[in-house]
């Protein structure tokens, strides 16, 4: 497309795009979202016992997850997983989350330093909800 100016000369439209700024965002946005990812996915920060053998089971996606922290807060996988429960509300929450699911898979994520009654109370409370619940270990390093 031309156009003629005030001046009278004849100029040309530029009608091509300049990716390079575009490759270049979209880069650093690759970027942050790699380093990002990892640190989403942790959720709470739980030292966790070691055992010699473990099978090493992935939790598939659509698995609960259930954390015990060091004092004993009870924490379950979601939107408001940050949020402690409260141990009272546990089976009601585990049967609401899971009724959509054929699945009733829950981990359990208990810190190795938790007094074990309150990991004793958290499973017996996901067993009333009717939930399949796997205890979440680490290997021992040899």
């Amino acid at each position: 497309m031309a156009f003629t100016t005030g001046k009278g000369r004849t100029q040309t439209a530029l009608a091509e795009i300049n990716v390079t700024p575009l490759v270049d965002v979209m880069l650093v946005l690759l970027i942050i979202f790699m380093v990002t990812a990892p640190i989403l996915q942790t959720g709470i920060q739980v030292n966790l016992p070691q055992t010699r053998e473990a099978t090493t089971n992935e939790a598939t996606p659509s698995a609960l997850i259930l954390s015990v922290d060091k004092e004993g807060s009870v924490y379950l996988s979601g939107k408001d997983e940050r949020k402690p429960i409260n141990l009272n509300d546990l089976p009601a929450l585990l049967n609401e989350r899971l009724a959509g699911t054929d699945d009733r898979r829950v981990y359990l994520r208990g810190d190795g330093e938790t007094p074990y009654r309150v990991i004793a109370y958290v499973l017996d409370q996901a067993k009333r909800a009717k939930a399949n619940v796997s205890l979440v270990t680490e290997p021992s390093r040899k």
